[in-house]
């Protein structure tokens, strides 16, 4: 196992990521946060929570998105889905998915599939902790990425979270 951020470096690019979508969006009244279950749900919970020190007078609207039945590459078995917790339209906002890490881009294609059940947004953006940049199969480019890295497609990125992990740091193997 290589380690591709440490505990320090997890928190610096999650403050990094929350302060590039704050400048980009500085009242956040249109904008939105929709983070993919279940591993976004890390992310994008520590993204909302440095946004509220940042923007303590806004009202951010942050919801939860599960994309089990949209997803094209999962076909076989019983599968267990998450909860969707979306209590707003999207319509006419300026989205923003967040995920933990970009790879072949199957699950953002199925997350937007997914958020057209909740409307039709202005803008849809894409905020992820990691991007492997060489394995996509979908022409899907994150707008606000942590870190940017090269593996084999025979490598996995491992990302722990204090909260089910014990430990937030994100390694290769």
């Amino acid at each position: 196992m290589k380690a591709i951020l440490t505990e320090t470096q997890v928190a610096l690019s999650i403050q990094r990521l929350a302060h590039q979508v704050f400048e980009n969006h500085l009242h956040l009244h249109d904008t939105v946060l929709i983070g993919i279950q279940p591993r976004g749900i890390f992310v994008s919970d520590r993204i909302v929570e440095e946004l509220k020190k940042l923007a303590p007078s806004s009202n951010i609207q942050y919801g939860k998105l599960d994309i089990t039945f949209y997803r094209d590459d999962i076909r076989k078995g019983l599968h267990v889905a998450n909860k969707t917790d979306i209590p707003f339209s999207i319509e006419n906002k300026n989205v923003i998915i967040i995920d933990d890490v970009l790879w072949t881009g199957r699950t953002t294609r199925a997350a937007l599939d997914a958020l057209l059940d909740f409307g039709r947004p202005a803008k849809v953006e894409l905020c992820v902790l990691i991007d492997r940049r060489f394995s996509r199969e979908y022409p899907i480019q994150a707008d606000y990425v942590g870190r940017t890295i090269d593996t084999f497609p025979s490598q996995k990125v491992f990302v722990k979270w204090k909260l089910k992990d014990g430990i937030d740091e994100v390694v290769l193997g």
